[in-house]
C-alpha cells in the first residue's frame, strides 16, 4: 500500500456543496409540511463530540461494515470530525459522508458471520481510495464509480474523502440474473459512468425534496441505471449466459417463496427442480452470499413480518415451525443473528412502520444505521 503523506493525512474536504446536506430546523412543521411528508435523514457526525472521543465514535458507527484504523502517526486525541448522512430511499440506501484519512478491513470472519451481503457502489467528490480484494488493488477517484460485495472481504484506505454510495440489497437486481461476480471490487469510467454520476448527483438535489410516494420511481430508475451501468462493462461477453441466469434465477426465487414453510427445501431440493448441477447452482448463488444463505434470510425475513403483523396471533413458536424451523430455539437464535434482535422484542404494529423495535421503552422504535443495513430489501 502506499503510504500517506502530510497534507493527504491531515487536510480535510470542506464541505463546499452544504446544500446536498439536511437543514435541521429547530421549528416544528407546519401542515402543508406534514401533508408532504418528506424523507429524513439518520444523521452522524462527531464534531459535536470532544476531539479524543470522536474517532472511537466513528469506529462504533461503521463496526458493522468494517474495522477502521487512524493512519499510523495519526493519534486518536488529534480528533477524527466526520458528517455521515443516511437517506432510505424504501429498499436501498443513499449515504453522503465527508470524512478524514483512514483505512479499513471487512475481514473473512466478519463477512462469514454477518447477514450483510449488500452492493456497494461509491463515487468520491473529493480523495483517493485503494482498496483490495483476493490480491487485486482498484484505485477510485473523482469521475470514477466503484463497485464491491459487502459479501466478500477486502481491505484498503482513504484519504480525506468527500463521497456518495448507494447501498443496495442483491436480490434487487435478481430478476436481471443479479450483477456477476466480476462486478466486485472494480472501478469503472467514461460515458456510462458519467450517466450515473450524474443522475445521482441530481437524486441527491433533491432528497430533501422526496415524499414517500416518490420513493418507488426514484428506486426503480435508480436500479435500472445502475444495472445497466455495471453489467456492459464487467461482462461484455456474458450476454447469452446473462439471459439464462435471468430465467434461472427468476424460477429459483419463485420456487423458495413458494416453499419457505416445508423443512425440505434444500440447496439439493432447489438444484432438482431447476434441474442443475450443484456446482451451477452455487454459481448462481454466489453473489447472493450463497443458496442456503439466501434461503435463511428469506425465511427470516417472512417470520419478521409475521411477528409484526398486529393480525398474526402465533406465537414464535409456532412462527418459527410455520418458515421451516425445527425448534424455537433454533429460530431464535438465526433470528438474533440475523436482525439483531430475538423475536420477543418485536412489537406489533401497523405496516409500513419497518424500524427495529425499541424494546426499553414504549417510544417510537429506534432507527440505527445497523439496522437499516440489516433489514434493508427484506420487507
Amino acid at each position: 500500500m502506499m503510504s500517506d503523506n502530510d497534507d493527504d493525512r491531515h487536510s480535510e474536504p470542506d464541505f463546499v456543496e452544504r446544500r446536498r446536506w439536511p437543514r435541521v430546523s429547530q421549528d416544528p412543521p407546519g401542515e402543508h409540511d406534514v401533508k408532504k411528508t418528506v424523507l429524513v435523514p439518520l444523521v452522524f457526525e462527531t464534531e459535536s463530540l470532544p476531539p479524543y472521543q470522536q474517532f472511537p465514535a466513528w469506529q462504533e458507527h461503521m463496526a458493522v461494515l468494517s474495522d477502521t484504523r487512524l493512519p499510523d502517526n495519526v493519534h486518536p486525541d488529534d480528533g477524527f470530525v466526520a458528517r455521515q448522512a443516511v437517506w432510505n430511499l424504501g429498499g436501498m440506501l443513499l449515504l453522503q459522508q465527508t470524512i478524514p484519512a483512514f483505512s479499513y478491513e471487512r475481514s473473512p470472519d466478519t463477512v462469514r458471520f454477518s447477514p450483510i451481503d449488500h452492493w456497494q457502489i461509491t463515487f468520491l467528490r473529493a480523495g483517493r481510495t485503494w482498496t483490495g480484494n483476493a490480491g487485486r488493488v482498484v484505485q477510485n477517484e473523482p469521475g470514477m464509480i466503484e463497485v464491491r460485495s459487502l459479501g466478500h472481504p477486502f481491505s484498503g484506505r482513504a484519504l480525506a474523502t468527500d463521497s456518495v454510495s448507494l447501498i443496495v440489497p442483491v436480490d434487487l437486481f435478481a430478476d436481471r440474473g443479479g450483477l456477476t461476480t466480476a462486478s466486485n471490487n472494480v472501478v469503472l469510467g467514461g460515458h456510462r459512468a458519467k450517466l450515473l454520476i450524474d443522475h445521482l448527483s441530481s437524486v441527491e438535489t433533491n432528497l430533501d425534496r422526496f415524499t414517500h410516494d416518490d420513493l418507488q420511481g426514484v428506486k426503480d430508475r435508480l436500479r435500472e441505471m445502475v444495472f445497466d451501468t455495471i453489467t456492459p462493462l464487467v461482462d461484455r461477453d456474458g450476454g447469452n449466459d446473462q439471459i439464462s441466469q435471468i430465467g434461472l434465477m427468476t424460477r429459483a426465487r419463485r420456487f423458495i417463496l413458494s416453499n419457505l414453510a416445508l423443512p425440505h427445501l434444500t440447496p439439493d431440493a432447489l438444484g432438482r427442480e431447476l434441474a442443475i448441477s450443484r456446482t451451477r447452482l452455487y454459481e448462481l448463488f454466489e453473489t447472493s452470499g450463497g443458496v442456503a444463505n439466501y434461503i435463511r434470510r428469506r425465511r427470516l425475513s417472512a417470520a419478521h413480518a409475521m411477528l409484526a403483523d398486529p393480525s398474526d396471533t402465533r406465537k414464535i413458536a409456532e412462527v418459527g415451525l410455520a418458515i421451516g424451523f425445527d425448534s424455537a430455539a433454533n429460530f431464535s437464535r438465526a433470528f438474533t443473528q440475523q436482525f439483531g434482535y430475538s423475536p420477543s422484542n418485536i412489537h406489533k404494529r401497523t405496516s409500513g412502520d419497518h424500524t427495529r423495535p425499541d424494546w426499553q421503552t414504549d417510544k417510537k422504535p429506534k432507527v440505527t444505521f445497523e439496522s437499516l443495513l440489516r433489514t434493508l430489501g427484506l420487507f
